[in-house]
């Protein structure tokens, strides 16, 4: 028989989809129902099959964002329409290739793992000869327990690189070989958004306000502050972006993200955030215990955020001025340098307002793709006019409070030439007017702060002000 008249059978896990439907149902119940989680270990005792079983029914498999290889799928649709038979066979659950069946619509059967028997390896390949006999089938896998199914299997369809080619040629004819995503150094730095880091020089704040920054043990501390924030924040980064794996994929542009788009496995991102996490733990363990106590309040603010609050309209957006503004406690616990009221009045303000205008860009987004809800969010399209006001009014509340500390006697005694401060409203004035004029455009990028990275327009206002700082000083 030739190739194209041999059913061909697909799996799933790694072939048809990158990604590990298990590991990320795992992590749907984990974020559902947590309770569930200390009912595992009886389901593990029950078996493999079990196991899937009881995942699949307590965390059904989002299979309509579910990210499926382009090149492969465009290859069976050229399969189907030659006539050929088609069959999805995976030691996932059946619930889960069920639905992966149904929203690619190709497939004339499924073959899966249901919960008595695990269809994986050998139990796979003594299927698809009882069913298609010795030979009788082409078989596309991603790995190496795949061997097995090959030694069976008429000719082999690889999805992964050339040394897995090379196995698979050893045990049955390849007819083809679809590349597998490569994974760089670069994807990682996605993944961990190292970019985001900058955010954490927020921690160098109360020292560089306090003219004490200059002092190589004040320095130090700031330094090991700021490297143990920004390894818990890409901890945080990683489990939120593992959580939200479903929302991700529904959004226009969070879809590209590593895990979301299947490039990292779910697996190693749950490795990666454990570690980025000791790790901080370990370093904050060098800067004092005031520190410790700012980091791990920030922390768990930070999951109260991810798991709850910001779904919760208004809340959400107070939590991230809170966050930020955290960020400057932090600092001042490792410098043991206090922060007046000025400083954490104005944090309050302007960073409320940047969240306000990062979550406004989200809704029109969504609104814009013709949706009425923020997917994962407490707002609707009508919304955006109130979210509007109140972010331009938090906005300027903040020039406020920085106007009148330039008249206070505080500035007064860290300045020489204070007045040269009062060319720092009209500048934050002129920014954050025109940082509303971009988000009201739909120009705003997903997080402002980044956006204030990027536009040269914002880069050059900070220089200005650095320059009116450094007269006063």
């Amino acid at each position: 028989m030739t190739s194209a008249s041999l059913p061909l059978c697909v799996d799933l896990d790694g072939t048809l989809t990158p990604v590990d439907t298990l590991h990320e149902g795992l992590i749907a119940l984990a974020k559902s129902s947590p309770l569930s989680l200390f009912a595992l270990p009886a389901q593990i005792s029950r078996g493999k099959a079990a196991f899937k079983a009881f995942v699949a029914e307590r965390a059904p498999l989002d299979a309509e964002v579910l990210p499926i290889r382009p090149d492969l799928l465009e290859w069976l649709h050229t399969q189907k329409n030659a006539g050929r038979h088609l069959v999805l066979v995976t030691a996932s659950d059946r619930r889960t290739a069920e639905a992966v069946a149904e929203r690619v619509g190709l497939f004339d059967e499924v073959i899966a793992s249901d919960g008595q028997r695990n269809l994986a390896g050998q139990a796979k390949r003594e299927v698809l000869v009882q069913r298609f006999g010795e030979k009788g089938f082409d078989y596309a896998g991603n790995d190496v327990p795949d061997l097995q199914v090959w030694r069976s299997a008429a000719h082999a369809i690889v999805v992964g690189d050339e040394a897995l080619t090379r196995k698979a040629a050893e045990v049955c004819a390849v007819d083809r070989r679809f590349p597998a995503s490569q994974r760089t150094a670069r994807t990682w730095i996605r993944a961990l958004r190292l970019h985001q880091w900058v955010k954490n020089a927020l921690v160098f704040m109360p020292a560089l306000l306090a003219h004490q920054i200059g002092e190589p043990a004040t320095l130090i501390q700031a330094l090991l502050a700021f490297l143990a924030f920004g390894l818990c924040a890409s901890s945080v980064y990683v489990f939120n972006d593992l959580l939200d794996l479903p929302s991700d994929r529904r959004h226009a542009r969070k879809r590209n993200r590593p895990f979301a788009e299947g490039l990292l496995p779910a697996k190693d991102g749950v490795i990666a955030g454990t570690g980025l996490l000791l790790g901080s733990a370990a370093v904050a363990a060098t800067v004092g215990p005031w520190f410790c106590l700012a980091l791990a309040a920030y922390y768990l603010l930070t999951w109260a955020y991810s798991l709850r609050l910001k779904r919760v309209a208004l809340i959400d957006v107070m939590m991230l001025a809170g966050l930020y503004t955290m960020r400057i406690i932090a600092g001042s616990a490792a410098t043991l340098i206090w922060p007046s009221f000025w400083l954490l009045g104005f944090s309050v303000f302007m960073f409320l307002s940047l969240g306000i205008a990062k979550r406004f860009a989200e809704l029109d987004d969504a609104k814009q793709a013709g949706a009425q809800l923020s997917h994962g969010r407490g707002y609707g399209a009508n919304d955006l006019p109130l979210l509007q006001s109140l972010g331009t009014s938090a906005g300027y509340c903040s020039i406020v409070v920085l106007a009148l500390y330039i008249n206070s006697a505080a500035s007064g005694a860290l300045y020489t030439h204070a007045k040269a401060l009062w060319l720092l409203p009209p500048v934050m004035l002129f920014w954050i007017s025109r940082v509303w004029l971009v988000t009201s455009r739909g120009q705003m990028h997903d997080d402002p702060i980044v956006f204030a990275l990027r536009d040269r327009v914002s880069l050059v206002l900070a220089v200005l002000m650095a320059f009116g700082v450094l007269i006063a000083i």
